[in-house]
Parts: structure tokens; C-alpha cells; sequence
């Protein structure tokens, strides 16, 4: 019977170990129009690097892994506590068999939620840093997008003549007329 149930438990966490989980963003951000592919391709490592800064530094499946181990081991501590509480010696290691298979389908189910809420946390920052550096998020129409206007000159800045105006006449301006001040 014991035999039985470490089977169990140890399949379950050996197919929760195996579980391929993405370790990058869920969403497809795409360059805007004229944007150089090379430019957009550094601006997707840079976004991959500040979202994995935004949460944590843990990816998505090391956040699921870490969840699912935590659980399992904190079923069976509880199992064979009670398996000890209610049968004595030979019941903690039922208990604990118990406890082994109850907490990996909880850990299981926890290390999917965990890898879900980081993922998104994931996807959140990464979109920022995209939109941040000028490309298009999804629902975002290429035909509504703005080119990026500079901001205005400092103050102090001479500023540039309107195109047709033409330039003034070099040297010195001449004083102001006699009675202006």
C-alpha cells in the first residue's frame, strides 16, 4: 500500500517538474511603421530583461516549480502528522504517503496560479517597456499612430524660421528706432 501511494506521489511531482512553462511574454508587440527590425529587436531584449526585473528576477516556471515543491512537502509534514496523531508509528508513514499525494495536487494547482499572476506581472511590465520605446501593443492600430515629436528647444535657443521665411541678414542687428525702449 505505502509503495503504492510514493508511486503516486512521486509521478505527480516528477510530471510537475517536467511541465514546460514559457519563460517570456505572452503578448505580440509589433514594431511601429519605419522602425528598423534591428532597433526593435534590441528593445524586445531590453523589455525581456526590465520584466524580469519587474518581478523579482524569477521566471515564470521557476515561480510554479518553487510553489509545487513547497506545497508537496508541506502536505506530507501534515500528513504524518496526523497519520502519527491518529495511528501511531506505523500510521505517520500512511499519513505521510497521504500527505505526499494531497499536497502535490495542491501544489499542483497553487504552482498554476502562481505561474498565471507572474506571468501576467510578466506581460504588464514588458507592454510598458514596449510602449515606452515606441511600438505598438495589441489593439493598437498602425494607422493611428503618432511619429514621436521632439520636445521644444531650451530656453535661450534661437529658434528656427518657419519654412519660405528667410534667414536674417548676418551680423549685428541694428539699434532700435530713436523714442523706443
Amino acid at each position: 500500500m505505502r509503495t503504492r501511494i510514493f508511486s503516486i506521489a512521486a509521478g505527480a511531482v516528477l510530471l510537475a517538474a517536467c511541465a514546460e512553462i514559457p519563460n517570456g511574454p505572452s503578448v505580440a508587440v509589433m514594431p511601429p511603421p519605419g522602425k528598423p527590425f534591428d532597433l526593435f529587436v534590441a528593445d524586445d531584449q531590453l523589455c525581456r530583461n526590465y520584466a524580469t526585473q519587474a518581478i523579482g528576477g524569477t521566471s515564470a516556471s521557476q515561480s510554479a516549480a518553487a510553489s509545487a515543491v513547497t506545497s508537496a512537502a508541506v502536505g506530507t509534514a501534515l500528513g504524518a502528522a496526523v497519520g502519527l496523531a491518529a495511528g501511531g508509528g506505523s500510521g505517520a508513514g500512511t499519513g505521510a504517503a497521504i500527505g505526499a499525494v494531497a499536497g502535490t495536487a495542491v501544489g499542483l494547482g497553487q504552482a498554476d496560479n502562481s505561474r498565471g499572476a507572474t506571468q501576467r506581472r510578466y506581460d504588464i511590465a514588458y507592454q510598458q517597456c514596449m510602449y515606452a520605446r515606441g511600438n505598438l501593443l495589441p489593439g493598437q492600430s498602425a494607422a493611428g499612430y503618432r511619429s514621436f515629436t521632439p520636445p521644444p528647444p531650451p530656453s535661450g535657443a534661437v529658434p528656427t524660421p518657419p519654412p519660405g521665411v528667410p534667414p536674417p541678414p548676418p551680423g549685428a542687428p541694428p539699434p532700435p528706432p530713436p523714442g523706443a525702449h
